[in-house]
């Protein structure tokens, strides 16, 4: 006797691969990852971007990633023109993938006319994957997480 029940990954079809590579093509026009961010920034010179953190001072004075520029999601409309240039595309990112701080900042900045990507990840996986950040402490770096970094792989393999 044949079964014919679906199992839950295929109760609905996999989208068409023209259908997935416009997807997929559209999702990274929004979205960067950590490794990807942390390679332009260590390639010297202008990355092309600019980072925004854009948590509480509170969150912001316990670490963020060095260089970024602090702007909370809730104070981008009334200070994004005095920190930000609108000709360079802007990275923001906020705690981590429970935390929509940074889509919401995002959000506002599209609205403002900025082009901006969210760094996947954020602030969490930046340290997980072993990479430096500055607190008002000082610089401080983390031993990669072994489930997001494998020990001497620069990045994901991707």
């Amino acid at each position: 006797m044949t079964s014919t029940t679906v199992n839950p990954v295929l109760r609905v079809a996999p989208a068409s691969p023209a259908a997935a590579a416009a997807h997929f093509r559209a999702s990274l026009a929004f979205h960067t990852d950590v490794s990807d961010v942390a390679a332009a920034l260590a390639a010297g010179g202008d990355p092309g971007f600019v980072l925004v953190d854009s948590r509480s001072t509170e969150a912001w004075d316990q670490g963020h990633v060095p260089g970024a520029v602090h702007l909370p999601a809730a104070l981008v409309p009334e200070r994004a023109g005095e920190l930000l240039d609108p000709s360079v595309p802007v990275v923001t990112y906020c705690w981590g993938p429970g935390c929509d701080g940074a889509a919401r900042a995002a959000l506002a900045l599209a609205e403002l006319g900025y082009r901006v990507k969210e760094m996947l990840g954020g602030f969490e996986y930046w340290v997980r994957e072993g990479f430096e950040s500055e607190s008002r402490h000082g610089r401080e770096q983390h031993a990669p997480d072994p489930l997001t970094a494998p020990v001497g792989v620069a990045d994901c393999g991707c």
